[in-house]
């Protein structure tokens, strides 16, 4: 039977030649560069739309700015209070990460006595998980009695907030361990601490990376909760104090511009994190390694 070539086949030679391993890897580059470009874009595009379309609708329809500020307005606001507007934010921002920091200390520290001590576990969850359920707005009034210092009640308030889901996920994160593994570790009789370095915390890693990812947000969250119920009293005071002096002085512009740093730290928070969690993860973990489409 006579063979048959590439160029008498008209599918394969519609083929052509198979591409090289450079040519994918090009490929493969400009594929990257282009989905990172359209991350960014893409949301850029949609915020600054709708910022002007705000801006639109505010100025067609003539709406005072006691009832919505323009985002010109707000912008300028921002520039001219600078000087008040940046101790607040820093005062926010020195409280959400000592709060998240007092989180992540306790909450991996407690779950590692709950992963390796089953009894700790049994006796200090349930009171993990009251914490958790109460609002923090119901107990915060009572931190702030019975501790004398408010900055202090301000940022147990917010650690308490931000301190569950790092605890329930590293949690999850030590149990979470292959058995099979398990039982090669005690196959090979490997110590408590070479079990714990070598396969639980990889393991932990992933669910702790998570749980930082929400109680970054939590731990703001708590620190303007908490300030909102102690109100404006105290000479440092964070932005939660300033939107609840412009309501009362009916200075809109001055509290949106608040509530654009809250809202703009907040956002700088997920992006750090997220950040970390693929510089930590992304050379190993499916959970952020880029997939090719």
């Amino acid at each position: 039977m006579a063979s048959t070539s590439i160029t008498d086949n008209p599918a394969l030679a519609a083929l052509g030649d198979a591409p090289s391993a450079a040519d994918l890897q090009r490929r493969d580059e400009r594929l990257r560069r282009r989905e990172s470009l359209l991350r960014t874009a893409v949301p850029i595009a949609v915020v600054v739309g709708l910022l002007l379309l705000w801006e639109a609708l505010v100025r067609i329809n003539n709406v005072p700015h006691y009832i919505i500020p323009a985002p010109s307005l707000i912008l300028t606001t921002l520039v001219d209070n600078w000087e008040t507007l940046s101790s607040a934010l820093w005062f926010t921002v020195k409280l959400t990460l000592l709060s998240l920091a007092a989180a992540i200390v306790g909450g991996v520290l407690l779950a590692i006595a709950f992963a390796l001590f089953k009894w700790v576990e049994i006796g200090l969850f349930p009171i993990a998980v009251i914490l958790q359920v109460t609002p923090i707005i119901a107990i915060a009034p009572l931190i702030l009695i019975y501790v004398s210092s408010t900055t202090a009640a301000l940022l147990l308030c917010a650690w308490i907030v931000a301190f569950f889901p790092i605890l329930s996920n590293t949690v999850i994160g030590l149990k979470s361990a292959d058995s099979n593994l398990r039982d090669l570790f005690q196959l090979y009789k490997a110590s408590p601490w070479q079990t714990f370095r070598y396969l639980l915390a990889p393991s932990a890693l992933p669910y702790f990376m998570a749980g930082l990812k929400i109680a970054g947000g939590l731990s703001l969250v708590g620190a303007v909760v908490a300030e909102f119920t102690a109100g404006t009293a105290g000479r440092e005071t964070g932005l939660a104090s300033r939107i609840l002096e412009s309501s009362f002085r009916t200075e809109i512009p001055m509290m949106f511009a608040a509530l654009l740093l809250v809202s703009l730290l907040g956002i700088v928070i997920f992006i750090v994190f997220a950040a970390l969690s693929r510089a930590v993860l992304g050379h190993w973990h499916e959970s952020e390694m880029r997939r090719e489409r």
